[in-house]
């Protein structure tokens, strides 16, 4: 065999290697920053609810210091519209 051809064709096998191994580098990344731009979101809304939750309750704690044994309960405050309740509902 011609020992150019060899050459040449090592080196296009290393390019070709080298140009794959770059594009899974690049799957990698844009995969990673996929990952977080979610998790991020989803970390946002969880931070809300549990803003939401911590109001609701910090509600429910001031209607529960008004009223008295001996008084009549008034109607409890209603949670908040954003408040996702569905997981305490069945």
């Amino acid at each position: 065999m011609d020992v150019g051809a060899l050459v040449g064709g090592g080196v296009a096998l290393v390019v070709g290697l080298l140009s794959w191994t770059q594009s899974r580098a690049t799957n990698r990344r844009s995969d990673f920053a996929a990952i977080t731009e979610r998790l991020d979101k989803e970390v946002a809304a969880e931070r809300e609810q549990r803003k939401l939750l911590t109001s609701f309750v910090l509600d429910l704690m001031r209607w529960v210091q008004r009223v008295e044994p001996d008084t009549q309960a008034g109607p409890p405050p209603e949670p908040p519209a954003a408040l996702d309740l569905t997981p305490w509902r069945r």
